[in-house]
């Protein structure tokens, strides 16, 4: 199974009220290991076309420096839609990225991706921890060992390594994706309200 881990920085929370993705990154696994190199890596920031405030960018340290000058979601959308094709994607928190993504596709004018598979790490770990209050991705790595003393911030490609690092975790002792149900992303991202 061709798995895409994948994450996001934005300029707020909702899409609905124009916040814009700043970041997008994701890396490719295939048999338990993730592939590195230029083909197995999608990154990017990107210009969401308004200010980053700036209580977003002490959480991410994207700035409105960082991203002048840098291509708009439109302009690597074909890209990105090329590099998931044909895979399932693991997010964490799926319903909070895929409705920036689907917005940024529409607006684009470009189709929705309802039909890609999509695993949600934050579901899974719900349900495999039904104990634990926390399921962030930084409570996921101190509860299976996973370091992330290097973090200072968050980052969308430093935080879909750490992601793919939790799902191998997760998943350990079951035969790769046979026990990992996936949705289709369309069950995670309702179109922002106009």
């Amino acid at each position: 199974m061709r798995l895409i881990i994948l994450d996001t920085e934005t300029t707020g929370f909702s899409p609905a009220r124009g916040d814009r993705m700043v970041e997008i990154g994701a890396i490719e696994m295939k048999d338990r290991k993730v592939l590195f190199g230029e083909k197995h890596v999608f990154h990017h920031y990107l210009n969401p076309g308004r200010d980053i405030p700036d209580q977003l960018t002490r959480i991410h340290g994207v700035d409105n420096a960082k991203v002048k000058g840098k291509p708009s979601f439109g302009d690597i959308a074909q890209a990105f839609l090329d590099f998931i094709d044909g895979a399932t994607l693991v997010i964490h928190n799926a319903s909070f990225d895929l409705r920036f993504i689907m917005n940024e596709l529409r607006l684009n004018g470009l189709p929705a991706i309802d039909d890609v598979p999509v695993i949600d790490t934050l579901a899974l770990a719900r349900k495999m921890h039904p104990d634990h209050q926390k399921n962030s991705l930084d409570a996921l790595c101190d509860r299976y060992g996973i370091e992330r003393g290097h973090r200072a911030l968050h980052g969308a490609l430093l935080d879909s390594e750490l992601l793919a690092e939790v799902y191998i975790a997760m998943t350990a002792g079951h035969e790769f994706g046979s026990d990992t149900p996936s949705q289709p992303a369309s069950n995670y991202a309702q179109p922002p309200q106009l």
